[in-house]
């Protein structure tokens, strides 16, 4: 199978956002040198998504945040998106590591619990690597926000509050998520993070923090020097 990318119509960038440049560059790294080996030579946007990329018309940019996924698509005139899931899971590329039928649950994140591509992609991409998937009760359209949405708007335990409420709905201990953010909600929510680009690059999910005010603070100044 292949993607909707055509090399020759688009102008093709790799946005890695803000969240994973700070939780893992090295993956940045990875994930970059792999799409530039098997789709062609692509640029690297290291812009913020909530700054003007300005980019050149008919520019598509595979995304690994849903966050950048949802402001790519509606904020910027001529730019279209996709996220690395869907690339992935729509081309015959990739070799998947084998999780052997591990029981894992997942989180839906806010930006793009309404895109049914990108739910679908991940669902597909954890049936390729072998993992069983219990989905909780609040899922796809349906999923309550893992809570780190309400960081600023609401007090920091009541944050965490929020976090573990959601952590108690899944139905297993290894909580698949697709959002770095996510990480440290299920983290402080008591369960087992499994970041989606780290089950696929056979890599650990490792929380540097768990402080959720250290955490934006680092996400803040990223953004406002990109």
């Amino acid at each position: 199978m292949t993607s909707g990318i055509t090399k020759k119509k688009e102008t093709l960038f790799f946005a890695p956002g803000c969240a994973l440049m700070i939780y893992k560059p090295g993956l940045v790294k990875k994930i970059h040198h792999l799409l530039n080996e098997k789709l062609g030579k692509m640029d690297i946007l290291t812009t913020c998504c909530q700054h003007n990329p300005h980019l050149p018309p008919d520019s598509k940019v595979i995304n690994v945040c849903p966050g950048c996924d949802k402001r790519f698509e509606k904020n910027y005139v001529g730019v279209s998106t996709i996220s690395l899931w869907e690339v992935i899971n729509d081309n015959d590329f990739f070799v998947y590591p084998d999780y052997k039928k591990k029981r894992m649950s997942i989180i839906d994140a806010c930006p793009t619990r309404e895109k049914d591509s990108v739910q679908n992609a991940l669902r597909d991409l954890l049936l390729k690597m072998n993992i069983r998937l219990v989905e909780p009760k609040n899922t796809k359209r349906e999923s309550t926000c893992c809570g780190d949405l309400y960081y600023g708007a609401l007090p920091t335990a009541k944050v965490k509050d929020l976090m573990i409420e959601k952590s108690s709905e899944m139905p297993v201990f290894d909580i698949v998520v697709h959002c770095v953010s996510c990480i440290i909600a299920v983290f402080n929510g008591h369960k087992n993070p499994k970041y989606m680009a780290d089950l696929l690059f056979k890599e650990e999910t490792v929380v540097k923090t768990f402080d959720l005010d250290e955490w934006h603070e680092k996400l803040t100044d990223f953004i406002d020097k990109h």
